[in-house]
């Protein structure tokens, strides 16, 4: 019962953010796209050259997005996250429905092979975009965890449904049908996140020396060669990635060289791996909330590796199914908290970045899986391959188990308090250092429907962001304004040292964060960007109170 009610309250946690609603089911559309086309063209390879065609169509996509990744990053960091979403989306659509033209009008291999890049580069951006599009669309620590938990389940589920999909789809019609539906996938996604721009990037220490995209990645390099927990985390989340490449060709050569199911099985076993990641996504909720990860993050990748060393010692149907739903489950617990401290480590405004290497070393590792697949198979077969890369996360975790311990209990930024500042025009032209300074000393406030947060004439000591809910404001009786979140109240009392000169009341159940008068006028006037913009706010809302008084 305990665990129902934790899945419970993840899922009411999610479900009442509208956006992040949005945001999710895009996610889903996105992973079903990804993993139902990633299989139709693995297949198509295995068409047109074996296990040695799979691995190069598999190779040729990798290659170009390991070294486009991080730089197709630094756009979520430099634009609206929410926008570059939408356009990868559309990128994504575009792709494949290119390469499903291609095979449908059966094209010369090449086209095909030339053609199937694109698609994993438009898979590239989507990732790092929502890294840091989430915090921006949650109020609280619990919720961001919370969110990452059912993106996880979006996930999962996507891997269950997609690849079965995509393997009936072969065996009706072949990889250009499969392909295509994955390419409306993709554009339902991109109409789901298109209300969704996401906050205003943070604003560099000096405009005029914004680096652009090469000092980006340089930059975000340097920040994880000299950042020893964010480049621990990068590290053990890209390494797992080798094991999904070499799962991905494994599908392929285990539903048709090993256990006789044809090519549709190829599909049926990745989608074992969902049904397993969802079940793993039930395990992860009860991470929210939790303040160490590390351990949770320990068992997911140890249970994942033992499931590939049994199942290579003995590879039939049944325990394919059952072993590689285990890996499923073992994976989406690693994957859940590895991403969620790694949000928690990584600098604010380089989110996106990070998760662009993070992207880059995914291709990487899972073009490393996919060359170890063919050279372990010719060795001594497909069962090498499967207790290969099993060992390999055994032993990842063995040797790194005590560092992960050691940056779980010293992770602590502040991503949703940052992210909400970012959304309000007061603070968006705040550099980085600023605005973490700021997040750390925002303080939590709940307030009650029809609760007063401020009367007219009373001293003020904070300013109050808003991150769910609404508060009235009135003056003399008269209604000034409605707010709701990315807006604050209490600027003027404390930038110009005068009473309050409305009253706030919650119209509805509110979540703020309140931020004392000493920072709060450090921060806006030590900065002048930031100084212009506060006076520019309180001068606009000055200006309306005596248009109120006056008429």
């Amino acid at each position: 019962m305990e665990r129902v009610r934790q899945v419970s309250g993840v899922v009411r946690l999610a479900a009442r953010n509208r956006a992040l609603r949005r945001l999710e089911l895009a996610f889903a559309a996105f992973n079903g796209a990804e993993w139902g086309v990633w299989v139709a063209i693995l297949v198509y390879g295995y068409g047109h050259g074996g296990a040695n065609g799979a691995a190069a169509i598999a190779l040729i996509q990798l290659i170009p997005s390991a070294l486009l990744a991080p730089s197709l990053a630094t756009l979520a960091d430099r634009r609206r996250p929410g926008r570059v979403l939408l356009w990868s989306y559309l990128a994504m659509a575009a792709s494949m429905a290119a390469v499903a033209g291609a095979i449908a009008v059966s094209a010369p291999v090449a086209v095909v092979f030339g053609l199937a890049p694109l698609v994993n580069l438009a898979l590239s951006a989507p990732r790092p975009a929502q890294a840091a599009l989430l915090p921006g669309l949650v109020s609280t620590p619990i919720e961001l965890s919370a969110a990452n938990v059912v993106s996880s389940w979006m996930e999962n589920l996507s891997v269950l449904i997609a690849p079965a999909i995509s393997g009936l789809l072969l065996g009706v019609g072949g990889p250009q049908l499969a392909i295509a539906a994955m390419a409306a996938l993709a554009l339902s996604g991109a109409v789901l996140v298109a209300p969704l721009p996401g906050p205003a990037p943070i604003a560099p220490e000096q405009p005029d020396e914004a680096p652009g995209m090469v000092g980006d990645v340089r930059e975000s390099v340097a920040m994880i060669v000299h950042d020893r927990p964010a480049r621990l985390l990068v590290g053990l989340l890209g390494a797992q990635f080798v094991l999904l490449g070499a799962l991905d060709l494994l599908y392929v050569v285990l539903a048709i060289s090993v256990l006789d199911m044809g090519q549709s099985g190829a599909g049926y076993l990745s989608a074992a791996v969902g049904a397993g990641g969802l079940i793993g996504g039930v395990v992860a909720a009860a991470m929210v909330g939790r303040r160490h990860l590390a351990p949770l993050l320990v068992c997911g990748i140890a249970a994942a590796g033992a499931a590939l060393v049994t199942l290579g010692a003995r590879p039939t149907v049944a325990s394919a199914f059952l072993l590689l739903g285990l890996a499923g489950l073992g994976r989406a617990v690693f994957d859940v908290s590895g991403r969620t401290l790694l949000q928690r480590v990584a600098r604010p405004d380089m989110l996106a970045r990070v998760f662009g290497l993070l992207e880059s070393l995914m291709n990487i590792g899972l073009a490393i899986g996919s060359l170890l697949v063919p050279v372990l198979i010719a060795a001594s077969g497909a069962r090498a391959a499967l207790i290969g890369a099993g060992a390999l996360l055994i032993l990842l975790i063995a040797v790194t188990g005590r560092s992960l311990l050691a940056v779980d209990e010293a992770a602590d930024v502040p991503v949703v308090e940052i992210a909400l500042l970012r959304s309000i025009p007061l603070f968006a032209a705040l550099p980085a250092p600023a605005l973490e300074t700021l997040g750390r000393a925002l303080e939590p406030v709940d307030v009650e429907q029809g609760a007063v947060l401020m009367r007219q004439g009373e001293p003020g000591d904070r300013y109050y962001a808003i991150a769910e809910g609404e508060l009235d404001v009135t003056r003399y009786g008269a209604h000034v304004a409605t707010l709701g979140r990315g807006e604050g109240v209490g600027e003027i009392a404390l930038l110009d040292e005068v009473p309050r000169t409305a009253t706030v009341t919650a119209t509805m159940s509110a979540k703020l964060y309140a931020l004392t008068k000493e920072p709060f006028v450090l921060a806006l006037t030590g900065h002048p960007p930031a100084q212009r913009a506060a006076r520019g706010v309180v001068q606009s809302r000055r200006e309306r109170l005596v248009q109120l008084d006056s008429g």
